[in-house]
């Protein structure tokens, strides 16, 4: 008899690591019936991950509103949960993260009686407002949760200590199925790789300016907690550091939100146009795979990131106070800079002039996943033995 699973998610993040159990879930048809529900949290991007993987929801509650703060996003998704949990009574429905729409799924179907998984169970800052309101997210689903899917020995430690009533399985992190399949894609097949190179050229950034050594430092940046005086330290710490190495690009895909635009233009001016700093519009997940294969530095607030570039061999720069993820603090392959001015320039200072420390980042060991999290999960789901994923 199969098993009839939902998966919920609502943001871009959400979708790049649920896709790949979504297609895992689909291939195996004598074992699932596979139902996608997509909130909307997120729109255009979120549409867009669904095109690189291919996934076609089943269910679309399109909750996006401008000017959406947290109670109309949760309020939104328990209210379209509700009646689609009602239509369709699922054996398990699956959740990511520490999204609103992930809780707020979880929430509306704990209300239901329904069993709940978490994929990427047990992170935990211990700060309930850093990051803001994500790590209450996460421990608040994790309490609902029946299945915890840990991607990392730390994660389940954290989930044991809280004693969570449901079940913990250590998979890995399913971030690292999704980056396998898109730079596996990306690796044989040339004509994708060139068309790659035609977007971002479109998009603002020729990458063809590295072909002769040049370093790229890649900017992402989106924290609520940053936004305001946070977020003008970050912008003015990178156009200092472009000034300081103008033999260096740096390239900062912006966000949409005006919280990250109105602080680049406060610090920068009217006119973003600079030699080497290229403030380009968001991309795509695939394309942003390629541009971040070529950098040499990634400064981030980003959670995923924090796992995705390390498997790539890029020293990661996290401009947070804190980070759920600091099984990467212990292998080294990221660093905390916050949004401190000074720790921001003098970190990316010395990963672009010393050879040693940069080496010593770039080769750190990924604790985070090796391309198995969702076979594992899948394996659970259907009542199968599974191995446990291990740091090696």
């Amino acid at each position: 008899m199969t098993k009839k699973v939902m998966l919920v998610f609502g943001t871009r993040p959400e979708a790049i690591k649920m896709c790949p159990l979504v297609k895992e879930l689909q291939k195996r048809p004598d074992e699932f019936e596979t139902i996608v529900c997509i909130t909307g949290q997120h729109r255009e991007m979120l549409d867009q991950v669904l095109r690189i993987f291919e996934v076609k929801p089943d269910y679309d509650l399109n909750i996006m509103q401008k000017g959406q703060d947290l109670t109309d996003v949760t309020s939104r998704v328990l209210y379209g949960m509700r009646d689609v949990l009602k239509k369709c009574r699922t054996d398990v429905v699956l959740v990511h993260g520490d999204t609103t729409t992930s809780t707020a799924a979880a929430l509306a179907a704990f209300y239901e009686q329904l069993p709940v998984g978490h994929v990427e169970a047990g992170l935990r800052t211990h700060n309930i407002y850093s990051p803001w309101p994500e790590e209450m997210n996460r421990q608040i689903t994790d309490r609902i949760a029946i299945y915890n899917f840990s991607p990392t020995p730390l994660s389940e430690k954290n989930l044991q200590d809280e004693k969570v009533h449901g079940n913990i399985y250590v998979t890995g992190n399913t971030v690292i199925d999704a980056l396998h399949m898109v730079v596996d894609k990306l690796k044989t097949d040339v004509t994708l790789t060139e068309e790659q190179n035609k977007v971002l050229l479109e998009a603002g950034y020729d990458v063809t300016r590295l072909l002769n050594g040049k370093k790229l430092v890649l900017i992402t940046g989106h924290r609520r907690e940053n936004f305001g005086s946070g977020f003008i330290r970050m912008v003015t710490a990178m156009k200092d550091l472009s000034e300081k190495y103008t033999d260096v690009d740096f390239v900062y895909p912006m966000h949409l939100n005006p919280n990250v635009r109105e602080p680049i233009h406060e610090v920068f001016g009217g006119d973003l146009t600079r030699p080497n700093f290229f403030f380009i519009e968001p991309l795509q997940y695939l394309e942003f795979v390629h541009l971040m294969s070529k950098a040499n530095i990634v400064l981030t607030d980003s959670g995923g990131i924090q796992e995705e570039a390390p498997a790539l061999g890029k020293p990661v720069l996290v401009m947070r106070d804190t980070t759920e993820r600091p099984e990467a603090l212990v292998f080294g392959t990221v660093d905390l800079v916050g949004t401190d001015y000074d720790k921001i320039v003098n970190e990316v200072s010395t990963l672009l002039e010393d050879a040693v420390a940069y080496e010593k980042m770039s080769h750190a060991v990924n604790p985070y996943g090796d391309g198995q999290a969702c076979r594992r999960i899948a394996d659970v789901l259907a009542g199968k033995e599974t191995d446990r994923y291990e740091v090696k």
